[in-house]
């Protein structure tokens, strides 16, 4: 289905060096947030105490704030958690404080103001489960990478792979930068949220290639560039009715989802916004950088006398 036809092939390629620069400089800055800034880990990766409380009515969250202020909690986060009654609180990890202990003086203090507040739920995350947290979730962004190049190789050429992870992963990176610059915060959904941007991602590049080897065997007198500019023109139309339907669900939930889903989403609308570029600006490029060609998919014709024995 198609909503829209361009006649004329667009050359993307012609761009490809200005849109590899742009590329590697938010690259690099990235990097350097990340390295300079870091990530602000959630109570999920740093150990902590996790609050449900359920109020009779609406709760103020300004209010329940400035209680926990009161008790030198300025550091805890407060959100609404499925309806406005109800408020999760995430307190970091406290020295020589147990969580069962530190839940009980907080609903000490949301009483004084509210006495019909009640306790709901009480986790406690400690600080080495927060510790594997990092450790498994940076394995699996890592089992993730190879299993993408290990497909990809499989089903199309290796610098088919090469390219499709180093866009894939300039689009985690990005991610990444953005919340090491703005320090929001990463918890287990973020990270959930940059697993699925991983899978998205390489289902657009997937698309393109697939276009790709098909023009090479089509358009035989046709250059690289020129063939790699009709795939990405040729699925264009895809590439808008697919991003557009799916980022309208995400805004959705950026909208109306609360602060439980706003940073998952918000890690999803980077990622998506992202994967579009990478995939035609970033992963085409490296393949002509790495020397694609029609030989990588059709062995070349004998001559004559190269056939005789």
């Amino acid at each position: 289905m198609e909503f829209f036809k361009i006649k004329h092939d667009i050359p993307f390629m012609s761009y490809g060096r200005y849109t590899t620069a742009i590329s590697l400089v938010t690259f690099l800055l990235a990097i350097f947030f990340l390295a300079t800034r870091g990530l602000n880990f959630g109570v999920d990766f740093t150990g902590g105490t996790v609050m449900e409380v359920h109020y009779a009515q609406s709760a103020d969250l300004n209010k329940v704030r400035d209680q926990l202020a009161n008790m030198n909690l300025r550091d805890a986060l407060v959100q609404n958690f499925g309806t406005s009654k109800d408020v999760l609180i995430q307190v970091p990890l406290k020295q020589n404080t147990s969580g069962a202990k530190l839940s009980e003086q907080v609903l000490e203090q949301l009483r004084q103001q509210d006495a019909s507040v009640e306790m709901r739920r009480v986790e406690f995350v400690g600080p080495q489960v927060g510790k594997d947290l990092v450790e498994n979730g940076s394995l699996a962004l890592l089992l993730v990478s190879l299993g993408i190049v290990c497909y990809l190789w499989l089903r199309f050429e290796w610098k088919f792979g090469l390219a499709a992870i180093i866009a894939n992963l300039h689009d985690v990176v990005i991610i990444l930068g953005f919340f090491a610059f703005f320090q929001w915060e990463f918890s287990l959904s973020v990270l959930a949220a940059v697993l699925a941007v991983l899978g998205y991602s390489v289902n657009e590049s997937v698309v393109v290639f697939d276009r790709i080897r098909e023009n090479f065997r089509k358009m035989r007198k046709t250059e690289v560039a020129g063939i790699i500019d009709n795939a990405i023109t040729r699925t264009m139309s895809r590439t808008v009715i697919t991003h557009a339907c799916t980022q309208m669900m995400v805004t959705a939930m950026l909208l109306l989802g609360g602060e439980t889903l706003h940073y998952f989403a918000l890690a999803l609308t980077i990622g998506i916004l992202f994967s579009i570029y990478s995939s035609v600006l970033v992963a085409s490029p490296i393949l002509m950088l790495l020397g694609v060609s029609r030989e990588d998919f059709i062995k070349p014709e004998k001559t004559t006398e190269e056939a005789l024995p």
